[in-house]
């Protein structure tokens, strides 16, 4: 149920509001000044705020900084009988969802309701997302030791608070819209929805009313006014996935949109400001594609502010142990299945894998094996027939098929693993003994059985 909360000296306007918006999914307080209406905001958990501008006690823009800052998941939306055009875009950029003059339409309020109660429930599930994915988009959980993924987090952690455009790109699964999502939960717009449209999946026409949304008769079914996703992600982030594949006329829109921070509905003449962090995606060269004529070069100017370039994982070949054991506790705790580890010979397969589809497809590939797997450690039985196999003589085990060379540190495996199982018959399997003979602790010992499916 939807609680709302109007907040106006006038009584009248109170209960002429109350008795509008009253419905079963609605639960209307109402209050006539500022101080007693941020109590009630904190008290009772209020989605919207409807309140005039002109308040005692507190008035109208400073109650919105203060529910801002203290509940950012409300809505609100500020009434005025002698509001400007200046006060209307303060008070967008401040953070209300909408801004109404005196008198204004029973259909205009109904609709600004409307539109908020959307919004709130939008950035609620947003931040119940970004709660269950946590562990998937943290910027500190990008998994690997490669110096190019490094450079990244450096990146991340040094852009991540401003409002600055950043363009990610890199081949199709190399974890663009991890990033993307990393990027927004370690910005000051984290409390603030995520908003992910993949511009490669709609119609130029279809993409166009989804990002800016229509008005009601702009064209065939369009029975009532719409929001877009750019409103949907005020005050938050909109991530803009394959937006190569986007037509001119599109690309003309969105410059506009970056210049000015102004949208137009479609079908519509009137003018909405947004605030939203602006992230995209492409796995295409768009400077060729600009040499191509087929990217406008302003548009590729504007966005290409900051670049953040994923590598293939054929580039980061010494990641792939430890991102498929990442991947592996992850499933085995989703599917509650009790997984150790890789035989080496399974993870000496996935080392010589292609994987033309990059960090995606090991995730597939893993969640996969985990699913099939019978017992405790993942075999190369559970990895798909086609990857490569290890058939070499354990004297030629450093170099794969065809002569080609395992990463150094994928190769000095086999021989550790070759070691501590040594020491532990040695020690008859006693874990302290065979840690304190290999001169490392016995936690360090847990760790590389698990690793090298030792336990």
């Amino acid at each position: 149920m939807a609680r709302i909360l109007i907040v106006d000296p006038d009584k009248a306007c109170r209960d002429n509001l109350q008795l509008l918006l009253d419905s079963p999914a609605r639960e209307i307080h109402s209050t006539a000044d500022g101080i007693h209406a941020l109590r009630t905001v904190l008290e009772l958990d209020i989605n919207v705020v409807i309140s005039e501008l002109q308040l005692p006690g507190m008035p109208g823009f400073e109650l919105l900084a203060e529910i801002r800052k203290q509940r950012p998941q409300t809505a609100v939306i500020l009434l005025t009988a002698f509001g400007s055009v200046e006060d209307a875009v303060g008070a967008m950029r401040a953070g209300a969802i909408d801004f109404l003059s005196k008198p204004f339409t029973d259909e205009q309020i109904k609709l600004a309701v409307d539109r908020s109660i959307d919004r709130q429930a939008l950035m609620l599930e947003n931040m119940a997302l970004r709660e269950a994915l946590d562990d998937r988009v943290r910027i500190d959980n990008l998994i690997g030791n490669d110096a190019a993924m490094h450079d990244i987090v450096k990146t991340v952690g040094a852009v991540a608070k401003t409002r600055t455009t950043v363009l990610l790109t890199g081949e199709s699964g190399t974890g663009k819209t991890m990033l993307a999502r990393g990027l927004h939960q370690h910005s000051d717009r984290a409390a603030g929805p995520f908003v992910e449209v993949n511009c490669g999946a709609l119609p130029e026409t279809l993409l166009e009313s989804e990002l800016f949304g229509h008005v009601r008769g702009a064209f065939t079914g369009a029975v009532r006014d719409r929001a877009g996703k750019f409103e949907a992600a005020d005050h938050g982030t909109i991530f803009l996935d394959e937006i190569g594949t986007s037509s001119p006329g599109f690309q003309v829109k969105l410059l506009r949109v970056l210049q000015d921070r102004l949208i137009e509905r479609v079908g519509g003449t009137d003018t909405i400001p947004v605030d939203v962090r602006v992230v995209l995606a492409t796995n295409i060269d768009l400077a060729q594609a600009v040499k191509d004529g087929a990217f406008r070069e302003d548009l590729y100017y504007r966005i290409n502010v900051l670049e953040i370039d994923m590598p293939p994982l054929r580039q980061r070949r010494d990641d792939i142990p430890e991102l498929a054991e990442h991947f592996m506790r992850r499933f085995a705790e989703e599917l509650d299945k009790d997984i150790q580890g890789f035989t080496r010979d399974a993870v000496d397969a996935l080392c010589k894998a292609s994987f033309p589809g990059n960090v995606r497809q090991l995730e597939n590939l893993v969640e996969r094996a985990v699913v099939l797997a019978e017992g405790p450690v993942l075999t190369i039985n559970d990895l798909p027939p086609d990857l490569p196999r290890q058939t070499e003589a354990p004297n030629d085990s450093l170099i794969g098929h065809d002569a080609h060379l395992l990463p150094l540190k994928v190769a000095l495996q086999q021989p550790e693993r070759i070691i501590i199982q040594r020491a532990l018959e040695a020690h008859d399997g006693n874990r302290q003994e065979t840690a304190t003979s290999l001169g490392i602790n016995r936690s360090t010992l847990f760790n590389k059985m698990r690793k090298f499916g030792l336990l």
